[in-house]
């Protein structure tokens, strides 16, 4: 078993909880809304899993992990003020469907790179950061990002077109 404290347990089942909801509301909905209860309950734990890695520090100081904790805790607040508000006009659904599913990119590259550093415990699959097999999922997660990004802002436009 890795080695792992009781609060990054904690941490990590958060994150995988919401990693699951997160999931499941792109699945079903094609974007995330707080007005969604599956939304919703995404948001909830994904601030909780960022404030969480915010307290977590296994490789010494602030790195790259509490960076993209902050970036999420940012993106919810500005996807909730564009989701809530009129402030952007007419790109605050687009805003909020891209921050939103930031935020789903900024849970898979720290769940990739703790799982490659970590397993198999006695022979990681990577033991440095900039290992090209790491490089090349996050190159990865972040191609499938804007990939499903073009296609959330496709249908948030042909799904204005028709209720227009």
């Amino acid at each position: 078993m890795p080695e792992i404290s009781l609060f990054g347990w904690m941490h990590t089942g958060i994150a995988i909880l919401a990693v699951l909801t997160g999931s499941y509301t792109l699945a079903r909905y094609k974007v995330i809304r707080i007005e969604q209860l599956a939304g919703r309950i995404y948001l909830i734990f994904t601030v909780l899993a960022a404030a969480s890695a915010l307290g977590i520090y296994k490789h010494g100081g602030f790195g790259i992990a509490h960076g993209l904790a902050v970036l999420t805790l940012l993106a919810v607040l500005v996807g909730v003020i564009a989701e809530k508000t009129s402030l952007f006009g007419s790109l605050s659904r687009p805003i909020q469907a891209g921050l939103y599913s930031a935020t789903f990119l900024f849970h898979m590259i720290p769940a990739i790179t703790e799982s490659l550093l970590r397993l198999p415990t006695d022979s990681p699959v990577v033991t440095a950061l900039n290992d090209p097999l790491l490089q090349g999922f996050h190159l990865a997660f972040l191609v499938i990002y804007l990939v499903g990004l073009r296609l959330q802002i496709v249908w948030l436009r042909n799904v204005t077109i028709e209720r227009g």
